[in-house]
């Protein structure tokens, strides 16, 4: 299809003009940095031009730019020699503060002098040539139904589903969401929401807040030897930096929270950015009624300095407070708390990291400190309440690592790195009674703990990447863990990935390997065998993948994968089952958080096929994408039989549409399907029957629409963006689970409150 075709049947489909206006003549400032992707050494002589305007500039020996452009939202087309060619869409440019732009390209080995090869709005990425889907940060804020939430917003990949359409579970490709891993400015973090689940990876809201992020990038599987300890994924997550020319203030009203931010320079070319949040769910529960009520308040700030034009240091600091209240006013209140597991939670995440350039790479040393404390309870309906299940704990990790990566030659790319992570002291103090803690003969096993212990463990990597001929690369690597607090076990796990671009616009990518992960901590204390019975579960995985760029805004993804478990945690008590929890809200439904005798016996397999074709934003004023995926997991546990995955949802569909006819107006909307859940039948009695694990009737399927408005407001030394988020706007009640229920002794389903419209605004000055 031609350029002149394609413009006009969007026009005609958007009933839009085929060109991005910006419709208004005040500027803002653009303070950018590029570099080297592998080596991240600046780009000198690179040149940067914004796109549909003759503005342009080129970066001095430092890699550094400065473009005043009109306000709105514009596109950077990016070229340097040796360098293949990208454009950055979706900057946000602002009359109240400059906007701060690090642009990475990646070495391009073919030199074509008398072509000029168009660039590419889909970055490459060297590290993972598979899987691997990059967001920026406009794409995350404008997402509808997300919440600008940068962990939900991933769940429109392919590849990817959700426990609940009101949490952040993500389950990737048949995994549990325990095997997902999330690095914050090179910091693994256990768990990276508010009110987030001992032992897994989800909760209801992210504890970054959007205007912090640079951008998220999720690898779905086929991940290099640098990350390791997960199964199923990685989430790399990059904080931006505060703007360096002058200080600046958002003030922002979403639709959980308010929140202000405040950033700056800082001496020595450095910055900060600081920002502080409180949530006004309690308000909102209050005012529906709701007999329990969650609150929250996060913290976070960055800084960072240059004491030399090769050295950067960097501290990042996020703290947050959980709470949650119950109202028991009268028998109603106290009965539906009563299925309602309270957890209050304190946690923060820092770091200090130090980078430096060296003549041909780049050496960055990173120290982090994750620390979690818990207090879950549930009660019963009595009057006054009686506590049932209670769980006190502490979790803190101290981690130091070092990553190297050499460019040896135009072809040849080293990377290498050593981590050393050190609990020092996993308190945990709970009582789970025998009623809630039956065994496979429906025998009351009671467990009381009150311990702690410390866990060590140490990983080094290495890997190259070698362009063997000009349109074939391949990357090859090996990891090496060492668990000390499991009985000094030891894995070694190979990885490798190729990738053959046919021509310019057709690649074709393998990649594969083995992972391991080691079991979740509180899953040890669950019975005194645990700590002998558990070993790090491991998954092999193969990924085959093509891509073809339609257009350089416009691109189709296709991958089939395979992934094999085995060393699972099986359970004990429920002999078909293996471990995969997800967030707990009802400790009577199920043993809660892994307490249970546990061996690694499961053994599981997964199978799938992914569709994605993704359009960027650009000339022509529409953006979106669809995805669709495939796939069977099955698993086997003690008993020898094979079940139904707990996250086995056979089709899940997104699809995602924007229209931006002018820097003012934006409207976009999403829909969401996929097959329902298996679900494990009741028996008479209110308890599970686990002898038919996972082989009840299927939830219904899950539907959701939604609906959003933004709406820019440009002022002489401010701007103001607003918006209309509508989730749901079909008002379905999709169903999230099947419950028990007391008093009508029968199992009932969990349905969703329907309709859900908020508003956003963002004033910056």
């Amino acid at each position: 299809m031609s350029q002149r075709a394609y413009l006009m049947l969007v026009a005609l489909l958007a009933g839009a003009p085929v060109a991005q206006a910006q419709e208004t003549t005040r500027t803002g400032l653009i303070d950018g940095r590029v570099r080297s992707g592998p080596t991240q050494q600046p780009i000198e002589g690179a040149s940067i031009r914004v796109g549909g305007t003759d503005i342009a500039a080129v970066t001095g020996a430092d890699g550094r730019f400065t473009l005043r452009v009109p306000v709105g939202v514009v596109r950077l087309e990016v070229r340097a020699i040796g360098f293949a060619p990208i454009v950055r869409s979706d900057v946000v440019v602002s009359v109240g503060k400059p906007t701060t732009v690090v642009i990475e390209l990646q070495p391009r080995v073919v030199q074509l002098a008398t072509v000029d090869v168009a660039p590419s709005y889909f970055e490459p990425t060297r590290e993972s040539p598979v899987s691997t889907q990059r967001f920026t940060a406009e794409e995350i804020r404008r997402t509808p139904g997300v919440q600008e939430d940068v962990i939900r917003a991933v769940s429109v990949l392919p590849g990817v589903g959700v426990t609940t359409a009101g949490r952040n579970d993500l389950v990737v490709r048949g995994g549990a969401p325990f095997e997902n891993l999330f690095v914050v400015d090179n910091i693994e973090v256990p768990n990276l929401n508010h009110f987030g689940t001992q032992g897994s990876t989800g909760g209801p809201v992210s504890l970054i807040p959007i205007e912090f992020v640079k951008d998220a990038a999720l690898s779905a599987g086929g991940f290099g030897v640098r990350y390791g300890d997960r199964t199923s994924s990685v989430t790399t997550i990059s904080l931006r930096e505060g703007n360096r020319a002058r200080r600046a203030t958002t003030l922002n009203l979403s639709a959980t929270g308010l929140g202000a931010i405040v950033e700056g320079p800082l001496p020595n070319d450095g910055s900060l950015l600081v920002s502080a949040r409180r949530s006004y769910l309690d308000f909102v529960f209050n005012a529906v009624g709701f007999p329990f009520i969650p609150a929250y308040t996060d913290v976070t700030l960055k800084a960072v300095q240059r004491p030399s034009a090769r050295d950067e240091l960097s501290f990042l600091f996020v703290g947050a407070r959980d709470r949650i209240t119950f109202k028991n006013n009268d028998a109603d209140d106290r009965f539906e708390n009563s299925s309602v597991l309270g957890s209050s939670q304190d946690q923060y995440i820092a770091g200090a990291t130090w980078k430096r350039l060296l003549h041909n790479g780049v050496l960055t040393t990173t120290l982090g400190r994750t620390w979690s404390r818990f207090d879950a309870a549930q009660r019963d309906s009595s009057n006054p309440p009686q506590q049932v299940f209670g769980a006190q704990s502490t979790e803190g990790e101290t981690s130091l690592r070092t990553d190297l990566t050499l460019q040896l030659s135009a072809r040849t790319e080293l990377s290498a790195g050593l981590v050393a992570k050190y609990a020092g002291a996993l308190d945990y103090d709970i009582t789970l009674p025998g009623a809630l803690r039956v065994d496979q003969n429906g025998v009351p096993r009671s467990l009381r703990v009150d311990t702690s212990f410390t866990a060590f463990r140490q990983a080094g990597y290495v890997q190259s990447s070698v362009q063997l001929t000009d349109r074939l690369r391949l990357t090859l690597g090996v990891r090496g863990d060492w668990y000390q607090f499991l009985r000094n076990e030891i894995r070694i796990a190979p990885r490798g990935a190729l990738a053959w671009s046919v021509d310019d616009v057709n690649t074709f990518t393998l990649a594969g390997g083995q992972y391991y992960q080691a079991p979740q901590p509180i899953w040890l204390v669950g019975d005194p065998e645990n700590r002998q019975t558990l070993q790090p579960l491991r998954a092999d995985q193969v990924v085959a993948g093509w891509q073809r760029l339609l257009r350089p805004d416009l691109k189709l993804q296709v991958e089939t994968y395979g992934k094999r478990y085995s060393d699972y945690p099986a359970r004990a008590f429920r002999r078909r089952a293996v471990l995969q929890p997800s967030g707990f809200d009802d400790v009577t439904n199920d043993i809660p958080y892994g307490l249970e005798p546990l061996v690694a016996q499961g053994t599981g397999s997964v199978r799938g096929a992914e569709v994605l074709l993704q359009k960027r934003l650009s000339d022509v004023p529409v953006y979106g994408l669809i995805s669709a995926s495939y796939n069977r997991t099955r698993f086997r546990g003690l008993d020898g039989s094979t079940s139904i995955g707990s996250f086995d949802s056979p089709m899940v569909f997104n699809g995602l549409l924007g229209w931006r006819p002018n820097a003012r107006w934006e409207f976009s909307g999403r829909v969401r399907a996929a097959a329902g859940l298996p679900t494990t039948p009741f028996l008479e009695t209110g308890q599970r029957d686990f002898t038919r694990y996972n082989d009840g009737e299927r939830l219904p399927p899950f539907f959701a629409l939604d609906l959003r408005i933004d709406r820019r407001f440009v002022f002489r030394r401010s701007q103001l963006v607003t918006y209309i988020d509508v989730q749901n706007a079909t008002a379905r009640k999709n169903v999230s689970q099947i419950a028990w229920d007391a008093r009508r002794r029968a199992p009932v389903p969990n349905e969703s409150i329907g309709l859900l419209p908020s508003i956003g605004i963002n004033w910056e000055f």
